[in-house]
């Protein structure tokens, strides 16, 4: 179908130019979606093999705070992504694929951590209904003829106030403060799916054909990636079974 953001539906484009720009459209959005999933795969993969090696004691010490490694591991994907971001157009289009790549496999190191808490089980059931409620969430966001960059902002404040939150909740434990964030976690995430799916989409308008289209692929990748991560870890606080 062809993009209701695109500034040439409005000037009666030609039947060819709109079935090319449909087609270069699709071609982009399936690179972003390939790029997010082999992302998500690679840090299940890292996450998986990081700790069935026994390596996951090591981002722990003795007293069970993080290690040098561990806190590596936290703090290494915040900087990566601040340089993706921030960087982004002084970065060549492979550097900014090998940063991405990166990223995946340094957050599947700091994800290992998820089975020493929940088991096997509830983590694939909520691997799975995370994959199909983003897939359904995505579709929404990129079929939907209405205008969601209203709520942009108030998606962007949401997050704020989660982290702001999180870290109270981290400082003064509440069991009804955990589950409150978790609630809100869900739901903002899911909202945000569907928000930067349609952003992502109308993104092809200003890229399509130009040399930046291969950046902003990998950015959207990066974008959905996140927005996947963290639905399933919110989900995995409500649908994860303990271990013990």
């Amino acid at each position: 179908m062809a993009n209701q953001f695109d500034r040439r539906a409005a000037f009666g484009a030609p039947v060819a130019a709109t079935a090319t720009f449909d087609a270069g459209l699709r071609s982009y959005m399936l690179s972003v979606y390939n790029y997010m999933a082999s992302g998500v795969l690679l840090t299940g993969v890292v996450a998986l093999l990081f700790y069935r090696s026994g390596l996951v004691a090591s981002l722990f010490n003795e007293v069970g705070r993080p290690s040098l490694l561990g806190w590596v591991a936290m703090l290494a994907p915040l900087g990566i992504v601040m340089t993706m971001s921030f960087a982004v157009n002084r970065l060549s289009e492979f550097s900014l694929k090998a940063l991405f790549w990166g990223y995946a496999a340094i957050m599947g190191v700091s994800l290992s951590t998820i089975f020493l808490r929940y088991s096997g089980t509830s983590i694939a059931s909520t691997f799975f209904a995370t994959s199909a409620s983003f897939a359904a969430l995505s579709l929404y966001g990129y079929t939907t003829k209405r205008d969601l960059s209203g709520i942009g902002r108030f998606l962007i404040m949401g997050v704020v106030g989660l982290l702001v939150a999180m870290l109270l909740n981290a400082i003064w434990p509440s069991n009804g403060g955990s589950l409150l964030i978790s609630i809100v976690g869900v739901f903002l995430f899911a909202a945000l799916t569907a928000y930067d799916t349609q952003k992502i989409k109308a993104m092809y308008d200003y890229v399509g054909g130009t040399e930046f289209a291969g950046k902003s692929v990998v950015m959207g990748a990066l974008t959905l990636y996140l927005d996947f991560i963290n639905l399933f870890l919110f989900l995995l606080r409500f649908m994860g079974g303990n271990r013990n």
